[in-house]
């Protein structure tokens, strides 16, 4: 893969923000990556809800079908990350801290 510059990521994130509607964002999302992908971030981000929520990795694993790996990687993000996920998270009330 070829090195990609920072302002086109931030040109992508900047993409993003301008999303107007979930119709809208449904559409840009499936134009821009594959249905797996789509799933993969929705999977991700339902185990970020589930660890906000303080649910277990073996409930999580179990509701989910996700790796132990992957549950673990994403809570080590939630909980220590830069803050992406639990700024994300507050903000749509699924975390109180």
């Amino acid at each position: 893969m070829r090195k990609i510059s920072q302002q086109d990521i931030d040109d992508l994130y900047r993409t993003i923000l301008s999303i107007e509607s979930l119709t809208e964002a449904k559409a840009f999302f499936r134009d821009l990556l594959t249905e797996v992908e789509i799933k993969e971030f929705a999977e991700r981000w339902k185990v970020a809800r589930m660890i906000a929520k303080d649910v277990s990795y073996l409930k999580i694993i179990e509701a989910t079908g996700l790796s132990s790996t992957t549950v673990a990687r994403v809570a080590r993000w939630v909980k220590s990350g830069t803050g992406g996920y639990r700024q994300v998270l507050k903000r749509r009330g699924a975390l109180s801290s």
